[in-house]
This record gives C-alpha cells, structure tokens and sequence, in this order.
C-alpha cells in the first residue's frame, strides 16, 4: 500500500472513531442518558381502552375514604361542587346552564383515572399511589350511578365501564376547510366578501344564549 493511501486510511479512522465517540456522548455535551426508571416515571399516560393502566386495585369503599381525604375539600363531600367543579349529581348537558359532570359529559371511564393520576390532589400532583388513584376513580364513578357499591376498579374492569356521552364527542372537524390567498392590491371591495357557511348546527361550539346569538348568521 502507498504511503498516500495508508495515511488516508488512518485519516478514515480517526474520523470514524472520532465521530463514534461522539455519538455515545451527550448531544452537547449537556445533561446524561435518561435511564428506563426515570422515562418510566414520566410514562404515565393511560390510553381509553385500557393500554397504560398501572397494576393495582381500588374499591368503592376505600375511594369514599380517599376521597374525603384528598378532593372533599375542593370538590364537596359527595362531588356536588363548589368553588371547583362539580363532579357528580344528575348533570345534563342540555338547557341554558349545562352541567359537566363526570357521569353527564366524560368520554372515557380510564381518562378520570388519567387525569386524577397526573394532575390531582391540586396541592400535590402525581402524589397519590395508584391504588388511591384506582380507588378514587371508583368512588366518583359509583357517585355518578355508573358502577356498583361493590365494584372495584383495576387495569381490567375500568376500561369496561362505559360512559354515557362517549358518543357525543367529535373527532372529526365538521368545519369545511377555507382557502384565500394574500392580496396587497387590486383587492376584493370588502363589502363584496359575503359570509356563507358558519359552524352554527353542527354542534362545534354551543350557543351563549344571549343576545349575540341574534346576530350570528345562520
């Protein structure tokens, strides 16, 4: 081998072992590789049908002392609310004031578990074990009439309980798609653009009831 091609090869090398050695190091030299028990602590979402739901039970009887315990406080002793939402009680969607509770406009059985997991108590989120989490859920359930006193909520039974407005969410933007493009001269006269269709009936966003309402075109 010439003395040329033995140097490029050696150049080749050093760049590849440079630039392998700079692959196993951090991206700029800042911060360390996350380990599988720290990406595991952040890897707490729990899917509707079930995937993602921690080991662990929780009965209705142990979620009313739960309960009292971590969100009677905020959210009343039976769910009827307050100064925060209210989660129980015989809500409906309908009328001037439409009540959200869990029962009357929840999706998903597993998305309350989700929610409670990651975000509540609201002085110490994500601080509850997941048989508190499971327990709680079950209780809120069982307030809303959708679960039995016996029933006890774990990564199985939960997904299975069905919520009577899982068919009331939409999952596809009914609104048409618009298109118009810049114009910075020989515009359209502006009393020439004319609306024609709103989202007004297809059930996007609900009317205030108020005196806007009139002004709205249909």
């Amino acid at each position: 081998m010439s003395s040329s091609r033995k140097l490029l090869a050696l150049v080749a090398a050093g760049l590849f072992s440079s630039a392998a050695a700079h692959a196993a190091e951090p991206s700029l030299g800042l911060g360390q590789t996350a380990t599988p028990e720290q990406i595991a602590a952040w890897n707490i979402d729990a899917r509707p049908d079930g995937v993602g739901l921690p080991e662990g039970k929780g009965s209705v009887s142990d979620g009313d002392d739960a309960y009292q315990e971590n969100c009677a406080m905020c959210h009343g002793t039976f769910g009827e609310g307050g100064k925060y939402p209210r989660l129980a009680g015989e809500g409906k969607l309908t009328g001037d004031r439409p009540e959200q509770t869990v029962g009357s406009f929840w999706p998903y059985s597993v998305t309350l578990f989700d929610f409670i997991n990651r975000a509540m108590p609201y002085p110490a989120p994500h601080s509850l074990p997941p048989e508190k989490v499971y327990a709680i859920t079950a209780y809120i359930l069982n307030q809303n009439n959708l679960v039995g006193d016996d029933f006890v909520a774990d990564k199985n039974s939960l997904p299975k309980v069905k919520m009577p407005n899982e068919g009331g969410f939409i999952w596809k933007d009914p609104r048409p798609d618009t298109h118009d493009s810049d114009c910075m001269k020989n515009c359209r006269p502006v009393a020439s653009v004319k609306i024609s269709t709103t989202a007004e009936g297809s059930r996007v966003t609900p009317r205030t009831t108020g005196p806007l309402d009139t002004d709205i075109p249909q």
